[in-house]
């Protein structure tokens, strides 16, 4: 007899992770929550392209791809799937993986093709500017695991770029970011420190240490938008590794 699935206590749940938005999920275990429903569609919208990009490159063509996983989407929302979350199995990663797969193979199974469109609730998303970004990537990656990984770690680090270039134009440093930026991305500077320090008065001391902020802002930035997609400590420092390893491959 399978044994009974429990929701989470909030003891249960680390304390630095109750705020992180799969850990509000979790937490609800499936209950009418206001948190859960908008920490689960924030999810959601994180993970329409990897998504698409699986379903895509799974075989169907870039209509029936959008309409699946808007479907696959809408389905989740309405907590259809979140009985079967097990919290000791705390990546949202790991868990819409192989939620999407279980669906696919229940819509090939039931044919349901002009079944689709039954719920309203949609999250938006561009789909022409997905397709273009598939096309790009599935030229590298034939694989629907391999392309979701990839597609997932490119999310990430696009979210965290984004989030400290708003911090640095918050902070009235937009000029300095844009002369930093190229110390994030590993590729080797065109000017040495003295020289980007001389375009912003600053000395090269200075420079050296405002690169060392960036980056170490950056890689706090970064970790924080995974833990969002994690319950447990481990489970952080397990996606951190797989983040690493979709770019190595």
């Amino acid at each position: 007899m399978s044994q009974e699935v429990r929701p989470p206590r909030a003891a249960d749940v680390p304390c630095e992770f109750t705020t992180t938005h799969w850990s509000v999920v979790l937490a609800a275990g499936g209950a009418p929550s206001p948190q859960a429903d908008a920490a689960l569609e924030e999810l959601c919208r994180t993970y329409w392209y990897p998504l698409y990009a699986y379903v895509r490159s799974s075989g169907y063509s870039p209509a029936n791809a959008e309409d699946l996983t808007q479907e696959f989407f809408a389905r989740l929302l309405a907590k259809d799937y979140l009985a079967a979350v097990h919290p000791e199995r705390g990546r949202f990663r790991w868990f819409l993986l192989c939620a999407v797969k279980r669906f696919l193979l229940n819509e090939q199974e039931r044919d349901s093709a002009g079944k689709r469109g039954g719920t309203s609730r949609h999250v938006p998303f561009d789909g022409e500017k997905a397709e273009q970004r598939y096309r790009l990537d599935a030229a590298d990656l034939n694989s629907p695991d391999r392309l979701f990984d990839r597609a997932w770690a490119a999310n990430l680090i696009e979210t965290t770029y984004q989030r400290i270039e708003e911090e640095y134009s918050l902070e009235g440093k937009k000029s300095l970011f844009l002369r930093l930026r190229t110390f994030l991305s590993g590729d080797k500077a065109d000017l040495t420190y003295a020289e980007l320090g001389a375009g912003l008065r600053m000395t090269e001391g200075a420079m050296k240490v405002a690169v060392h902020r960036l980056r170490r802002r950056y890689r706090d930035l970064l970790r924080e938008q995974v833990a969002h997609t994690v319950h447990t400590p481990a489970d952080l420092e397990e996606e951190l590794r797989s983040l690493r390893a979709a770019f190595s491959g």
